[in-house]
């Protein structure tokens, strides 16, 4: 993918700050430019659009390909038989920046002209927890099993074609038994988070904790297994 790098200012830039084309923009920031059809999880803006048949799918996939191309800016795009899901973000800077902003927009009105509908409130990111007290001895076991890459001391690997969950390590006290412990992490839109919680716990779930909600609610299913649901507020990061 190729992201076009030329520095091109934003008047809009919040508190007196010069922005550039390759400014990455905080969550809030990117809540203020009201994309309605796109939500940023983590560092990239998701955006679903359901098309109904898989023949309006390959058009706006078509069309999406042409836009990108005429901006020199690349997306990752799914295409299945109901609907399109596009990924936003300018890896060269490692987040969303004004590049993504104006793509969004244009993919908004292409999909609009071809009747698709977006669904906004369907995104979201796994991540899989490891508790562990050591994950640099550990860390190189799952990045060969799994073909994951990440620098040593990162707290997580990643799925280098992006389609995979992200594994980060959470500290855990040594313990003589083995006891691994492993819980997912749902990554979903602010507005849908509190449903989510709600349905998991009329499904026979517990709530282990919301003292860091909106962040991160934690949950149990009825054996003590435990999951979060997650949000980008509450953390200076998207």
């Amino acid at each position: 993918m190729s992201d076009d790098t030329t520095d091109t200012t934003d008047p809009t830039g919040h508190d007196g700050e010069e922005r550039t084309d390759r400014t990455v923009l905080s969550g809030h920031e990117v809540e203020a430019e009201l994309l309605a059809d796109w939500r940023i999880l983590f560092s990239t803006l998701h955006g679903r659009f359901e098309t109904g048949d898989f023949a309006t799918g390959v058009k706006l996939v078509e069309a999406i390909g042409a836009a990108a191309e005429e901006m020199d800016h690349h997306p990752d795009v799914d295409l299945t038989y109901p609907r399109v899901d596009v990924r936003l973000t300018s890896h060269d800077v490692g987040g969303v920046t004004m590049r993504d902003v104006r793509l969004a927009r244009t993919i908004t009105d292409l999909a609009g002209r071809l009747g698709a509908t977006a669904r906004p409130d369907e995104v979201s990111v796994l991540e899989i927890g490891l508790d562990t007290w050591d994950f640099a001895e550990v860390r190189p076991f799952w990045a060969a099993l799994l073909g994951y890459e990440g620098e040593d001391g990162d707290d997580e690997l990643v799925d280098p074609d992006g389609t995979m969950p992200t594994i980060w390590a959470q500290h855990a006290d040594r313990h003589d038994r083995p006891q691994q412990r492993w819980h997912l992490d749902l990554r979903v839109p602010p507005e849908v988070a509190e449903r989510r919680v709600r349905q998991a716990l009329e499904a026979g779930g517990t709530l282990v904790s919301d003292e860091r909600a909106p962040a991160f609610w934690v949950l149990a299913d009825a054996q003590g297994n435990q999951a979060c649901i997650t949000t980008w507020l509450g953390r200076g990061v998207a």
